[in-house]
């Protein structure tokens, strides 16, 4: 293209690389579970957007955190553990890669921010009934997710097996536990802690037994105790309750000892 004289100057051909980007917007209603921009967007622009969850646990539990938007002070404070922490995002990993659960249906980050407002509140229904400052949230706490998970799992019909969903919860809770629990506490020493329940060991732990009682009742089995300081060393007495459920739910996660919960107690015994 030619152009005219401008103030005596001749312009000749002009030629810019094109830089553009295109900005769409979904309603979060649109956002479904299997990490896909839906058809309403489809629409718009002919295309089908596939996103893709965070690849490392830590940006997953950052995203938890932010939107989960609790406020985790206050005049009933609540302290999350690191294991914790990775615990409640292991459970959507575990779910994601679960044979149980439909994966053409996905799993959001919305279970994992329901989840992670469950297990603080249960923590901080337990600050306030037993004067406990900071609350820290336990593994017991972990039972109330029935009530935050289903409904944002799907069963897959064909590889379930005739699972019940609170079933298949329980079945993903625990290969979380699991897998944290490999992370953070040396192998070494455990099967010492199996000989201790293997000659009639039980003890009972739960969400309201207050943490001071926790010292007391691990007498029986001082290498649990001892371990626990593996997990965290803080000698807050609900820190230390927090750990020492860690623990004894990492035994039964490793098949080294039997659990049996109810009425809000877990009881711990020798298979």
């Amino acid at each position: 293209m030619t152009l005219k004289p401008l103030f005596g100057i001749f312009l000749g051909p002009v030629s810019f690389d094109l830089d553009v980007m295109l900005v769409f917007s979904a309603n979060p209603s649109t956002y479904n579970r299997s990490g896909k921009v839906i058809p309403q967007l489809k629409d718009r622009i002919g295309s089908t957007i596939v996103t893709h969850y965070p690849r490392d646990r830590d940006i997953g539990m950052a995203i938890t955190r932010q939107e989960a938007g609790m406020d985790l002070g206050g005049e009933h404070p609540v302290l999350v553990p690191p294991f914790m922490e990775r615990v409640i995002e292991e459970i959507a990993v575990a779910a994601r890669r679960s044979p149980f659960v439909d994966q053409s249906s996905g799993v959001s980050a919305r279970f994992s921010v329901s989840n992670w407002r469950t297990m603080v509140a249960s923590a901080r229904r337990r600050g306030i009934q037993l004067s406990e400052r900071p609350a820290v949230p336990r593994v017991s706490d972990l039972t109330h997710l029935q009530a935050s998970a289903l409904g944002k799992l799907e069963l897959d019909l064909m590889g379930t097996h005739q699972m019940r969903e609170g079933q298949m919860v329980d079945a993903i809770v625990a290969e979380a536990v699991g897998t944290v629990f490999k992370e953070y506490v040396d192998q070494h020493g455990l099967e010492a802690i199996a000989d201790a329940f293997r000659k009639g060991v039980r003890i009972e732990v739960g969400e309201l037994v207050p943490s001071a009682q926790y010292a007391e009742r691990l007498k029986a089995v001082p290498e649990a105790w001892d371990k626990a300081f593996e997990v965290n060393a803080s000698g807050d007495p609900a820190v230390r309750a927090s750990c020492v459920e860690f623990v004894l739910a990492g035994l039964w996660a490793a098949d080294q000892v039997s659990r049996v919960v109810k009425h809000g107690r877990t009881s711990y015994e020798f298979k």
